[in-house]
């Protein structure tokens, strides 16, 4: 029998020396079945509540394309700690025919599921109530509950020959770029000219990277960036915000807390900036906010400017950056505009580049030359889930026919006077599985190798792209009453991703 092993460790209470530990014991449990070891597939320092990890979408893939009989790990929360994934996993796994065993529960099957999911989900809640609950414990003591930010660094010291933990003390070439940061801001200084006077001096800010504008001026709703932290003038506040995952992408997402769950504690020894340049800092940013808002504190929101055709996916040929929205619909590089790290100060219409975009599939994708070599993919591919379709559908045949096979001598042990009671279970798996096997080989067959109208579809297939970027270009662009002139020699100097 082919197998699988699956192995994994989170980065909070293991080490990388788990994963060969977790490999040994699969490898030894594997021989003494005399299991056929067909690859290993390992995830390194991530965690089982998400299922965006490489190794794990590997083992998917060749588990549906049935490369192997069996995936085998050392216990089920390694495949995952969320009880929809749990489920998901052994739904897609049953129907791929790929039983899954672990050292810990065995031949998994609907029980385990369901319990051995539910004891996972509430392993993560319980841990993650208890790092939160000790997390607290260390901010109302005014030491770090997680993270460092600009302008300090962790302290290592002892305590009664003890490692203390969580102390941070002010550094003082970063304090006194904070300092200069608050005095231009009150002075009239714009994030944007901050930044790129430091960029300029070669100061280099938060994780040694350049500075952005948005670094500088945060978000002052939810406390982040510079002129936002109440660390700086002696206030340690914690659980500002709480994260959440989405369970369509696995991402975090932060929301807000009510300022009733804040934890707040005076920390005078990291104090940076009196209260004086706090407070004006402060003013400056609600006349600022007074100004955008013209009296309605939607007509910010509303005056950001709208993602086009091609938002995101223009790059500077210089300095790799991103190529954004300067000035109405013109493109300019961010790096040189708002960082001041780059020279290309060239600009571009944002129609230009998406009309010398359109045209290029229309004219270059229709080349004899690219069609062949479409022509030729399309055949290899149609090929290989044609052989790969045969191929399931013989393995699927033989194992049906021993299905059948063994549901007859059950059946003649019965009418041997053998109990049912004892073979039930059995009778029923076997019954189960052959009602599977039947809906697949039932399934309708896999198209021709050769489509007849090869030719057409690619047309219509590069014809279709060219319609819909076209309508995605005309849904969302805003009607403009000028046009602008722009200099083609810009192109050299930027690349669409």
């Amino acid at each position: 029998m082919k197998v699988a092993i699956y192995a994994r460790y989170s980065a909070d209470n293991q080490r990388d020396a788990s994963i060969a530990d977790e490999l040994r014991v699969c490898r030894e449990f594997a021989a003494r079945q005399g299991w056929t070891i067909i690859n290993e597939f390992t995830d390194h320092a991530l965690s089982g509540a998400t299922l965006l990890r490489a190794g794990f979408q590997a083992l998917m893939r060749d588990a549906l394309n049935q490369r192997f009989d069996v995936v085998l790990a050392e216990a089920l929360d390694r495949f995952s700690r969320d009880q929809e994934d749990t489920a998901g996993l052994f739904k897609r796994l049953t129907f791929a025919g790929v039983n899954i065993v672990t050292l810990a529960e065995g031949d998994i099957t609907h029980l385990h599921v369901g319990l051995k999911g539910t004891m996972n989900a509430l392993f993560l809640k319980d841990l993650a109530d208890k790092t939160r609950r000790g997390l607290r414990g260390r901010v109302e003591v005014g030491k770090s509950g997680g993270g460092l930010c600009y302008g300090y660094r962790v302290t290592h010291a002892t305590r009664e020959g003890v490692p203390a933990t969580g102390d941070r003390e002010i550094v003082p070439n970063e304090a006194a770029v904070v300092r200069r940061i608050f005095r231009d801001y009150a002075a009239g200084v714009s994030p944007k000219a901050l930044a790129r006077q430091l960029n300029a001096e070669r100061c280099l800010g938060p994780g040694r990277a350049p500075w952005n504008p948005s670094t500088i001026h945060g978000n002052p709703a939810r406390g982040t960036g510079i002129l936002n932290n109440e660390l700086y003038v002696g206030r340690l506040v914690w659980n500002r915000l709480r994260y959440v995952k989405d369970p369509d992408t696995g991402k975090r997402v932060s929301r807000p807390n009510p300022p009733s769950d804040w934890v707040i504690t005076a920390v005078p020894q990291l104090r940076i900036i009196d209260d004086e340049q706090w407070e004006q800092v402060r003013a400056r940013q609600a006349a600022m906010r007074r100004v955008t808002s013209k009296g309605d504190p939607q007509h910010f929101n509303r005056a950001r400017r709208p993602k086009y055709l091609f938002s995101g996916l223009t790059k500077c040929a210089e300095c790799g950056g991103g190529y954004v929205m300067y000035w109405r619909d013109r493109l300019a590089c961010f790096s040189a505009r708002s960082r001041g790290t780059c020279t290309n100060r060239l600009t571009i219409s944002r129609q230009e580049v998406e009309e010398r975009v359109l045209v290029a599939p229309r004219d270059n994708l229709m080349r004899r030359d690219l069609f062949e070599e479409f022509y030729r993919e399309y055949v290899r591919e149609l090929n290989r889930l044609r052989m790969e379709h045969r191929a399931s559908l013989t393995n699927g045949r033989a194992e049906l026919a021993s299905v059948v096979r063994e549901i007859r001598k059950l059946i003649q042990a019965i009418k041997d006077g053998v109990s049912a009671l004892s073979i039930k279970d059995e009778l029923l798996s076997l019954e189960a599985r052959k009602a599977e096997l039947q809906s697949r080989l039932d399934a309708p067959e896999m198209p021709e190798l050769l489509h007849p109208r090869m030719a057409d579809v690619y047309r219509e297939k590069v014809g279709g792209l060219c319609r819909a970027w076209r309508a995605r270009r005309a849904a969302r662009a805003p009607w403009r009453p000028f046009a602008r002139w722009s200099r083609p020699s810009c192109l050299n100097r930027m690349a669409t991703a």
